[in-house]
């Protein structure tokens, strides 16, 4: 069993095209004993982009009941961001500026996940890695 981050990229590819990512990581997705978690911070960038119009989202994210349905069908859990976590983005060291990804990378040090995603740079801050 393992326990998975999805980024962005990683969960709209998933909702919308999986035959977009490598078939290993869908099956490490798709397995029932491993948990999938989906960051608020990865709803938070696909709300903004959608919002300014530079993207289409799988699911509706209008409302949070409409992302938790769309999250439970899929079966994957909600992470929420939690004080340990901003702290820790913070004082991360500088690899990468984008906000969202921090986040994650840095949730997915405090939580022990496994991040899905084709950004080479989260492996700079040490945290494992499952390409898409």
């Amino acid at each position: 069993m393992a326990s998975y981050l999805l980024d962005s990229n990683a969960f709209l590819w998933v909702k919308t095209d999986p035959h977009h990512a490598r078939r290993e990581a869908i099956a490490e997705i798709v397995d029932p004993a491993n948990d999938v978690f989906v960051s608020v911070a990865a709803i938070w960038e696909l709300a903004i982009k959608s919002a300014m119009g530079k993207l289409d989202p799988p699911v509706p994210i209008d409302s949070s009941d409409a992302i938790v349905s769309a999250l439970r069908e899929s079966g994957f859990n909600l992470l929420a961001i939690q004080l340990s976590h901003a702290l820790a983005a913070a004082w991360l060291p500088r690899h990468h500026r984008d906000p969202f990804d921090r986040m994650m990378i840095a949730q997915a040090q405090h939580e022990d996940l496994v991040v899905v995603t084709r950004d080479t740079v989260f492996k700079r801050y040490g945290v494992r890695v499952l390409a898409i």
